[in-house]
């Protein structure tokens, strides 16, 4: 899969004030628009994820599965300030000529959308069949179907929320204090806090799995261990795992890009932005989910006009929706096929 660029050469204004003074966004494409460009599947990433969404989404992505580039052209973008591409804290800052490091400003899903938004433009893309996302992909969907009513036809929301809860809040501050504890961490080179960030990726696994998960897939080997448990050695497998493709300045900024998510911002309540989503809108909640736990994902569909809710049980908690794709593939196509997507009127 080719990785293409999307290069904004203009001063891009921020919702905190800051600006950035262009920026630049790394994207794929599957598959190709059909005559009236009415089969665009978007796909947005979670908080470590790429463009590449046959690298983490490869159960639902791909010749032969429900996103096939066969009947569909599908395009996936990696966010600003992430690290796969598009600008983010290990950019060269064209000002200073040096990276950004800790100078990269704070971004949030409105600014992320905005930016998915003139990357749509530049591709003449001027509707979206479908737009799918879970975890911080689903903060980006739902908040791009609030930015421009009328563009996504389908939207698809998986393990997400309308606001990042307090409970959510603590476990990422949870993980930036780990980042900070690492000495390393207030140098401008770009390893600076690796190993807090394996740390913080430890912590972070907690919230994705939960009991049940570690007790089926961690088991003690013997009952007289006294010592190497696959549970220990499993979280310093995945803290080096992240650390060898990601870095903790673009973790820190993504993770309070999650913590800032609140659709009500500015729009005078959460429940009144949700009513503006003109969507046909599929909610997905995971039963065992303890970071976004579906009663957030009853809360879109309850508060969503034309909007239905459905749940996955899995023994895999938040990351369910990475790993659950037979079950998602089957809400999702029984959905579809309910009702036949109606062609809206394009976009000027």
């Amino acid at each position: 899969m080719e990785t293409k660029f999307f290069d904004y050469k203009y001063t891009f204004s921020l919702e905190s004030g800051a600006v950035l003074p262009g920026f630049r966004l790394a994207y794929t494409t599957l598959g190709k628009p059909n005559k009236d460009r009415s089969n665009v599947v978007w796909i947005c990433h979670a908080l470590t994820g790429s463009a590449d969404t046959l690298d983490w989404w490869s159960g639902m992505v791909g010749p032969g599965k429900f996103y096939d580039p066969a009947h569909s052209f599908i395009v996936c973008a990696n966010v600003l300030g992430s690290c796969y591409g598009s600008t983010g804290p290990l950019s060269t800052n064209p000002v200073s000529g040096k990276p950004f490091y800790h100078d990269f400003p704070q971004v949030t899903i409105f600014d992320i959308v905005k930016a998915l938004d003139l990357l749509r433009q530049d591709l003449g893309i001027d509707r979206i069949q479908t737009c799918i996302g879970g975890s911080l992909g689903g903060q980006q969907a739902l908040e791009w179907s609030i930015q421009q009513p009328g563009l996504i036809q389908n939207l698809i929301l998986i393990a997400t929320n309308a606001v990042m809860s307090p409970w959510g809040i603590a476990f990422n501050e949870s993980q930036r204090m780990a980042i900070s504890a690492d000495p390393t961490w207030s140098e401008n080179r770009d390893d600076a806090g690796r190993n807090g960030m394996k740390a913080a990726r430890a912590v972070a696994l907690l919230s994705y799995r939960n009991y049940d998960t570690y007790g089926f897939t961690q088991a003690l080997d013997n009952n007289e261990q006294l010592d190497h448990y696959k549970a220990s050695s499993y979280q310093q497998y995945q803290g080096e795992k992240l650390a060898n493709r990601f870095n903790a300045f673009t973790y820190w900024i993504l993770s309070k890009v999650m913590d800032s998510h609140n659709v009500g911002r500015n729009r005078g309540s959460i429940s009144r932005a949700l009513e503006q989503v003109t969507s046909r809108t599929l909610s997905v909640g995971i039963k065992s989910d303890i970071l976004f736990p579906p009663v957030e994902q009853r809360t879109l569909a309850r508060h969503i006009p034309d909007a239905r809710y459905e749940e996955i049980d899995s023994l895999y908690g938040h990351d369910g929706f990475l790993i659950e794709t037979k079950p998602l593939t089957q809400i999702i196509r029984t959905w579809m096929e309910e009702r036949k997507p109606l062609i809206t009127p394009a976009m000027g």
